[in-house]
């Protein structure tokens, strides 16, 4: 692989950087602290700093040369709501809270190249180095966009990675197309009347009901969907009752459901809704529900993954890079980056063992060996685009 001298002479910075934000995670949209360390490393090293898109987004620019084209990098910041369970001397000082998905690792891998980037001045053109919040659970992304991100700051075309603990280290995974799933959420609350458990004739039981729309929710991948259209759907919570003698008022089951097709997912809407209104019927009872669509499909170009496997082959070689055979069935809000702008989102593995724990687990710890990797792929990434002519 290709590391240039200034990526590998910073590698005891960047660790260091690394560390830092691990021991300081903030959720997304509260993202304070993290804004301005980032803003002030930018500042540090020659970059127009813009502060505030998404409340705690950043954006780097970086000029050189005469050419009209520019680049986005997008690298996610927040942290998870998960008590760290890992044990390091740098874990997060802030309880409840966790760099359990890497965005330290990405945040840091980007501040990487964009130190390369300044001292080398290897491209031409304009850079657009973009630090999200709110990736994990508010839609950071949207939020830049609607508040005019790249109004302010075009880009031909938007890059996004991530590390992925599953795949080898140091291996690349794309995917033209689809890459990553919309996911929506069901909230479905079953109405039902309460009383004494000795009785239940004169009541009507919500975990009852409840139960029979959790089975009979499993039906619709297997008998409503087709086949070949990749969807899930998972019930994450049941939400009922306080004791063994009191059959309480209401329900609550929390329904998680990802798809790819825009058709897909408007029949696991419909068939969501129907099959909870029309089991609390059948118990003699109501059932609401509360659907929030949140991420859109993840679906890359094709030049642009082109251009990044490509790039990939020459940075790590070609046994170093690999075609997805199927989509990710997690999401990611770079999807609306997507919608706007050409681009493409990939993955960099980082398994070194079959003890690496899993992306949002509470002993998973980012692979400092990747960083250099990030930042120098980055790098090469945006001279490679705008190439000095």
């Amino acid at each position: 692989m290709k590391l240039s001298s200034s990526i590998t002479n910073a590698m005891p910075e960047l660790v260091a950087i690394r560390h830092d934000l691990h021991a300081h995670p903030e959720l997304g949209l509260e993202e304070r602290r993290t804004s301005a360390f980032i803003a002030k490393h930018l500042e540090s090293l020659g970059y127009e700093v813009t502060t505030g898109l998404a409340q705690t987004g950043v954006v780097g620019t970086l000029r050189n040369g005469t050419s009209g084209r520019s680049i986005g990098i997008r690298a996610d910041i927040d942290a998870l709501p998960i008590l760290e369970k890992t044990g390091l001397d740098y874990a997060s000082k802030t309880a409840g809270l966790m760099h359990a998905c890497g965005h330290d690792g990405h945040t840091t891998m980007l501040l990487g190249a964009a130190r390369a980037l300044a001292e080398r001045r290897n491209f031409d053109g304009t850079i657009h180095l973009i630090f999200q919040p709110a990736e994990e659970n508010f839609g950071g992304a949207k939020i830049m966009m609607d508040e005019g991100l790249f109004e302010q700051f075009p880009c031909d075309a938007v890059f996004a990675l991530h590390n992925e603990p599953g795949l080898p280290f140091g291996q690349f995974a794309l995917r033209e197309g689809p890459i990553m799933a919309a996911v929506d959420e069901a909230r479905i609350t079953v109405h039902g009347r309460g009383g004494h458990g000795a009785e239940p004739q004169e009541t009507a039981d919500p975990i009852v009901c409840g139960a029979s729309i959790v089975m009979a929710l499993q039906s619709i991948v297997s008998r409503n969907i087709h086949p070949m259209d990749p969807t899930v759907v998972t019930v994450g919570a049941f939400h009922a009752g306080s004791a063994s003698n009191i059959i309480p008022e209401r329900a609550e089951i929390v329904v998680g459901i990802r798809s790819f097709e825009p058709d897909v997912r408007d029949e696991l809407e419909r068939r969501i809704r129907m099959i909870a209104e029309a089991q609390a019927t059948s118990f003699g009872m109501r059932a609401t529900v509360d659907y929030q669509r949140s991420y859109d499909a993840t679906i890359n170009h094709k030049a642009e993954t082109d251009f990044v496997r490509d790039l990939a082959v020459r940075f790590a070689g070609a046994d170093k890079v690999v075609d997805l055979a199927r989509p990710f069935m997690g999401s990611e809000d770079f999807a609306y980056m997507l919608k706007e702008k050409p681009g493409t989102y990939f993955f960099l593995g980082s398994k070194v063992s079959d003890e690496d724990k899993p992306l949002h687990h509470p002993a998973y710890n980012f692979n400092d060996d990747l960083l250099p990797i990030g930042a120098a792929f980055w790098t090469e990434l945006a001279e490679a685009y705008l190439p000095v002519r």
